[in-house]
């Protein structure tokens, strides 16, 4: 099969032809029809994460079709359409029997702990406790565009923070969680405030339904700017880039008693940030982390998308080949697009 294949840390991948995988008894092989490129890939192509082994194939969000299957797999069949969380149970665990598979200690996760998505087929163990049946509504870019930024912030907002209607959110980035997580709070009621530092992605912000904008370029004081329009601070505040900047002004510009849901990787030298523990101490604020969601809860995420109460597909900013994801990729850092890029050619 053709996969994009790195042999070291921070070179530029290649297109390179490997061998196909095969099913383990438990696990089936996909072929991938959609995959996301997300900056958790980039960290990975960095050498941030430690469960990857080189030579190295990326992608961790993607959709397709079952096409074949290990002996112990009985609910799912060839043909059938079908996504992955992009952390994945094994099953057997504690964790994985009381419902919290995101946090598994035997996790599988494509494209990290195991060759990933940006390839033509991808081998996912595990099948019948991750599988998530895709409903025909839904198309395959907006299927891979869920695996990571959107079911992370559904998970981050609706699950970990507890958004209650006429709360006030504030979200920290505007990249794909960022977004991700404005359009879903926004649905529930939540009165958004969306902070980054450029313009563009503000005012798409505002029309994922963020109420307010904060260039925080423009302002002396992020925090004290979020703390005027909310009359006394957050009542949720995610940070959803990733940085020792966002983190501490996401837990500052909280009121008394806020949550505050790291979504963003912290990882490399960010991996330490400053926390102003004092002030959660004080106020007893909640701090919360949000990492992937179990695939049973995908059932909320896609009956909102199939009623129209969420839109997904409004933040895939582009589709490419996966000759074109190697400079997307690497150049994702300092990256200026507005919404998702989606692979959609092998």
């Amino acid at each position: 099969m053709k996969a994009m294949l790195f042999e070291t840390f921070g070179t530029p991948p290649t297109i390179a032809t490997v061998p196909d995988p095969t099913p383990s008894e438990d696990g089936v092989v996909i072929a991938v029809a959609a995959t996301g490129l997300c900056r958790s890939d980039w960290h990975g192509w960095m050498g941030h994460d430690p469960d990857i082994r080189l030579p190295h194939v990326p992608g961790h969000e993607f959709a397709g079709k079952v096409v074949a299957t290990g002996k112990r797999v009985s609910r799912f069949h060839a043909g059938d359409r079908v996504t992955v969380p992009f952390v994945s149970g094994c099953g057997h665990c504690p964790e994985c029997h009381s419902g919290n598979q995101q946090v598994c200690p035997d996790q599988f996760q494509p494209g990290f702990t195991h060759w990933g998505s940006f390839a033509e087929y991808v081998a996912i163990d595990f099948a019948e406790t991750n599988l998530v049946a895709l409903p025909e509504a839904v198309d395959d870019a907006t299927a891979a565009s869920l695996g990571c930024r959107f079911a992370t912030s559904f998970r981050a907002v609706v699950d970990q923070a507890r958004t209650a209607p006429g709360e006030w959110v504030a979200v920290h980035g505007c990249g794909g969680v960022g977004l991700s997580a404005i359009m879903i709070a926004s649905s529930m009621g939540a009165n958004v405030i969306a902070i980054d530092v450029f313009d563009d992605k503000l005012a798409f912000a505002r029309d994922c339904g963020a109420v307010a904008t904060i260039n925080s370029r423009a302002v002396a004081d992020t925090v004290e700017a979020v703390r005027q329009i909310t009359k006394g601070g957050a009542h949720v505040s995610i940070d959803a880039l990733g940085s020792p900047t966002t983190c501490f002004n996401s837990i500052k510009n909280l009121r008394r008693r806020g949550r505050h849901v790291q979504v963003g990787l912290m990882l490399g030298d960010h991996a330490t940030p400053q926390i102003p523990m004092a002030q959660v101490i004080g106020h007893e604020l909640e701090i919360y982390g949000s990492h992937g969601m179990q695939a049973w809860r995908y059932d909320a995420m896609m009956a909102m998308i199939e009623t129209g109460k969420i839109a997904p597909q409004k933040l895939i900013g582009r589709k490419i080949a996966l000759a074109e994801a190697i400079p997307a990729l690497t150049a994702m850092d300092g990256s200026r697009d507005i919404g998702i890029s989606v692979i959609d050619r092998f």
